[in-house]
């Protein structure tokens, strides 16, 4: 199975006279009429935000049963009756993520109707058999480093050690090595043993229970088992790194298609049977991480041109599995969007000609 989340990304057109998403990725738009169903009539969750929809759409239930009905940030009150920010992006097994410091709020991120830590999307499969590989999709792998990192591998662990050595912030080597890529291994898979740095896949609430499981948390311990020949790269075949050189995990905003599809294909070819990938959204000016990004309206040249990028890695995309003998007739291929949001600009001014 491979999936694959799109932030904002649009069947229908936003301008009239612009081309849509879907219409400027011809072999995308072509994949999936040709060998499945287009389903256009969906509708997003309140509130319209990434981390809303992306969490809705991997538990199947509304965010007032998984813990984040407000994103990507919202407030929260403290036990003095103060409020202070509470943040969505975090694993899915921590507390409440405030990233301005330590809170006196313990209640899980991802907080159920029932007050304990809601099932996690990756449980069916691993109970299957199937390693699950995830791919900078919300909150199943690990999204900072100040508070998963002492969650998933302690507080003394050498990973901390290094987050503590250079900050850990978005563009240092340590956000690079742990945080974006990780695989949750089903019981029997050799993939998560020691001597390949795992750690427990803890999740002390799922309903039925998950003892025994193992998982791997981070590109430093993923990329080496999943491509031993070298370091990852993406589909135009250039090594994955972010702005500033750190080779690995190149920010969520640089999650282009060539990157993120580039991991799923070698998680396939790896034998990971269970995809879970997200895609940065095509109309920002993103980049990777420490560059600055703005937002693009339709018909935009970089808009436009990102689009067409997009479309070749999916091109690409679809040959390379085709050539490993994945397609079709042997994999479920699932691609949604979270937020549905349009654009709301006026016409420039002065008025130019869009390109």
């Amino acid at each position: 199975m491979i999936y694959v989340q799109f932030d904002n990304t649009h069947f229908r057109r936003d301008n009239p006279n612009v081309p849509s998403d879907l219409e400027q990725m011809p072999h995308l738009l072509n994949f999936i009429t040709g060998n499945g169903v287009l389903m256009s009539n969906d509708h997003t969750v309140l509130i319209s935000h990434t981390a809303t929809g992306i969490l809705t759409s991997l538990t199947g239930v509304y965010p007032d049963r998984m813990g984040q009905p407000v994103s990507n940030s919202f407030r929260y009150f403290k036990t003095d009756g103060t409020t202070r920010t509470g943040v969505s992006f975090a694993y899915w097994t921590v507390p409440l993520f405030d990233p301005a410091g330590s809170t006196t709020d313990t209640t899980p991120e991802m907080i159920n109707e029932n007050g304990k830590i809601a099932p996690a999307p990756w449980v069916p499969f691993t109970r299957a058999g199937c390693d699950f590989g995830a791919v900078a999709t919300a909150n199943t792998i690990l999204e900072n480093t100040a508070i998963d990192i002492p969650t998933v591998f302690g507080s003394g662990s050498p990973e901390a050690i290094e987050v503590a050595g250079d900050g850990g912030a978005a563009g240092t080597q340590s956000f690079a090595d742990f945080v974006g890529i990780g695989v949750h291994c089903a019981k029997s898979s050799s993939l998560c043993s020691a001597a390949n740095h795992s750690r427990p896949d803890l999740l002390t609430d799922e309903p039925g229970g998950y003892t025994g499981f193992n998982g791997l948390f981070g590109a430093k311990y993923v990329n080496p088992v999943i491509k031993p020949s070298g370091s990852m790269t993406d589909l135009n075949g250039n090594v994955i790194q972010d702005a500033t050189g750190h080779v690995g995990f190149p920010g969520f905003d640089g999650m282009e298609a060539t990157v993120s599809l580039a991991w799923v294909a070698q998680m396939q070819e790896a034998g990971i049977p269970i995809t879970y990938a997200y895609i940065s959204d095509a109309h920002d000016g993103h980049g990777t991480s420490g560059n600055i990004h703005f937002a693009y309206g339709p018909g935009e040249a970089g808009y436009t041109q990102q689009l067409q990028d997009y479309d070749l890695a999916f091109q690409k995309f679809f040959d390379r599995l085709a050539a490993d003998g994945i397609d079709n007739r042997n994999t479920l291929f699932v691609f949604t969007v979270d937020e549905g949001d349009h654009f709301a600009g006026d016409p420039p001014t002065p008025a130019v000609a869009m390109a």
